[in-house]
Order: C-alpha cells, then sequence, then structure tokens
C-alpha cells in the first residue's frame, strides 16, 4: 500500500491544527490589544461622534472588534396613516469588522452605512482575510482608507460621479471590428 501521500496528509492536517491553535492565542496575546489601540487611536484623531470600539467576546475564539460609527437620525421621517405621528427612520453609519474565525484566522469586512426602512441593507463585504501574522499597522491603515471610502461614497451617492450611458443596440466602435 502506498502510504506516501497519505502521511503527506495526515502531517498537513496536524500542521494545521497547531496553526489554529497558534493563531487563536496571537489573537489573544497581541492582534486583539494591538487592533484596539489602533481603532481608538484613529477615533481620537478623527473625532467622529458617537463611534466607538466594540468588542464582540461573549464567544471564545470567534471574537468581533468592530469599529461601529454608531446610529443617529437619518433627518428623513415617515407620516404615520395620517395620525399627525412621524416615524424617524434610523441611519446606521457603518462599520469596519474584525471576525475572528474558526481557524484563528481574521476576516476583515465593511459594512456600508443604510437607513432603516430605506432600501435593503447591504450584507457585510468582505475585505479579506489574514493570518494574525499579516494583520500589521499598515494593513489596519489600509483597512480604515478603504471603510472611510466606502462610508465616504456611501453620502456623496452620485453626486458628482458621470453617469455610464447605456447603449442600446451597435456603437461605433463595434463597426471597427
Amino acid at each position: 500500500m502506498e502510504t506516501t501521500s497519505l502521511v503527506s496528509r495526515i502531517e498537513k492536517y496536524k500542521q494545521i491544527l497547531r496553526n489554529t491553535s497558534d493563531y487563536r492565542n496571537e489573537w489573544y496575546n497581541h492582534i486583539k490589544p494591538m487592533l484596539e489601540s489602533v481603532l481608538n487611536e484613529f477615533l481620537a484623531i478623527a473625532e467622529l461622534t458617537n463611534a466607538k470600539v466594540v468588542i464582540a467576546n461573549h464567544i471564545e475564539n470567534l471574537e468581533t472588534i468592530t469599529l461601529d460609527l454608531a446610529n443617529t437620525n437619518s433627518g428623513i421621517s415617515e407620516n404615520v396613516e395620517n395620525s399627525g405621528v412621524k416615524r424617524i427612520m434610523v441611519k446606521y453609519n457603518g462599520s469596519l469588522i474584525y471576525q475572528q474565525l474558526f481557524n484563528g484566522k481574521i476576516m476583515v469586512m465593511i459594512q456600508s452605512p443604510y437607513i432603516e426602512g430605506y432600501g435593503e441593507q447591504k450584507p457585510p463585504a468582505p475585505i479579506e482575510i489574514l493570518r494574525p501574522d499579516e494583520l500589521t499597522y499598515p494593513f489596519i491603515i489600509r483597512h480604515l482608507e478603504l471603510f472611510l471610502k466606502d462610508i465616504t461614497d456611501w453620502e456623496d451617492f452620485d453626486d458628482d460621479q458621470p453617469q455610464k450611458q447605456h447603449t442600446i443596440g451597435f456603437t461605433p466602435s463595434d463597426y471597427d471590428r
């Protein structure tokens, strides 16, 4: 019986299990404190009202650290059936999420802003999945830049973007082929 391939797979599996344990330890010893520090430093510089760093640690080894820009009054309200009562629509300002995965790796996601009752909330958009040793200060800064671009683009929705022309039929360049 040829077992070289099987033995190799078993060794790879054992290494992955060791990695998971190492990644989880790295989360608690290094990544979690670093994320808290860098995100709180960002908030101090940015002076974003009501924004906060939220730690969800009720499930061990599946923790989440979120830069949450909080909820605000959207400025939009709905008139409730001729009652003279207005229902304020809440605006969720978006968040940058670092989620510890089951295998100890870290998924980075952006939750775009949305207004309750106005359109559909998009699911968080994954940016990347990193091993703890890959998540460094420059990566966090890049994530913050992507997050700021996302929320800024949402706030400035199509305001100064050129509209794409949707042509029906052939275009002049089609004849050049």
